[in-house]
């Protein structure tokens, strides 16, 4: 029986194939005089499964505007169960905390330190800080690099037994230029890629072209896209299958408000359509399958 790389490899691109390199480098380094488009708001979706097989959706967002700057955390899709922190605002700041949530029939306490995190370009903190999630006395979820000081020693009850966590999708709204430059973990073994979006414009902006690069290497390169606006394309990613989807008929036919949308999202290699019904999607709950989403505006 073939592999699925070889099965696939009529129509899926290899990301780490030699044959990506060289001439496929070209396009992929955008020009010093185009600034990258700013990232707005980060959110992360996490899959939690308890000891008693229970499971839980948590989800964060990382926000930042010329305002505000904080951290948004839910618990399912229950809007009441919201826990906001302001870390910019005047009025009410609190980088330091903790709280106790009540959600289907669960006690969920969080405890985060942003006092002393350090910020790249975006809303998301990169080092110096720490987010922890304590699911009915579970260890539900750990945040940042600071959390072992939480765990050690502010939990009194002693260190509580892990739970299982995953990171299921991650969110991206981004304004600016047509460039938009990520990273992606597409599994919890594989290694973070660089991910570049960029339309650009041959014989002006009269023909616009899309490409996307992961690593420097190009994957996929659209021509006349305002006739192209809608695709998709499969790629191979860190032995896995990635089905890229672009939308971008708003870029063209509303463009005072619409976004542009990109999806990176894993297939198993068994599931021989782009996207599986929900109930087909369930009868595996134990799989965990991962997606980046990105919202583009061209106008900040």
């Amino acid at each position: 029986m073939r592999d699925i790389a070889s099965c696939f490899g009529e129509y899926a691109i290899k990301v780490n194939d030699s044959s990506c390199g060289g001439t496929s480098t070209q396009g992929c380094r955008p020009p010093a005089s185009l600034i990258p488009s700013i990232q707005n708001a980060v959110t992360c979706c996490y899959r939690i499964k308890l000891s008693t097989q229970k499971l839980l959706l948590i989800t964060v967002t990382w926000c930042k505007n010329l305002m505000d700057q904080g951290l948004i955390i839910n618990c399912g899709d229950d809007p009441s169960s919201a826990l906001k922190v302001n870390t910019n605002s005047r009025l009410f700041r609190k980088k330091k905390g903790n709280r106790t949530l009540e959600f289907d029939n669960s006690k969920i306490e969080v405890f985060w330190d942003l006092s002393t995190a350090k910020y790249e370009s975006g809303p998301e903190p990169v080092d110096g800080f720490y987010v922890v999630v304590v699911v009915d006395t579970e260890l539900g979820l750990v945040l940042g690099d600071m959390a072992e000081e939480v765990i050690s020693k502010k939990l009194k009850s002693g260190i509580p037994p892990a739970a299982q966590f995953s990171l299921v999708s991650r969110t991206e709204h981004f304004s600016g230029n047509p460039l938009y430059s990520t990273k992606a973990q597409f599994c919890d073994s594989g290694t973070s890629h660089d991910i570049l979006i960029r339309c650009s414009g041959e014989e002006g902006l009269k023909h616009p072209v899309l490409s996307v690069c992961i690593d420097k290497k190009k994957v996929i390169r659209v021509k006349r896209l305002q006739w192209n606006f809608r695709g998709n394309q499969t790629i191979f990613v860190d032995g896995l299958l990635v089905d890229l989807m672009w939308d971008v008929y708003d870029w063209f036919f509303n463009p005072d408000s619409g976004y542009a949308v990109f999806m990176f999202r894993t297939r198993s290699g068994l599931d021989s359509r782009l996207w599986l019904e929900e109930k087909a999607a369930q009868k595996d709950q134990d799989r965990v399958e991962f997606s980046l989403l990105i919202y583009a505006c061209k106008s900040p």
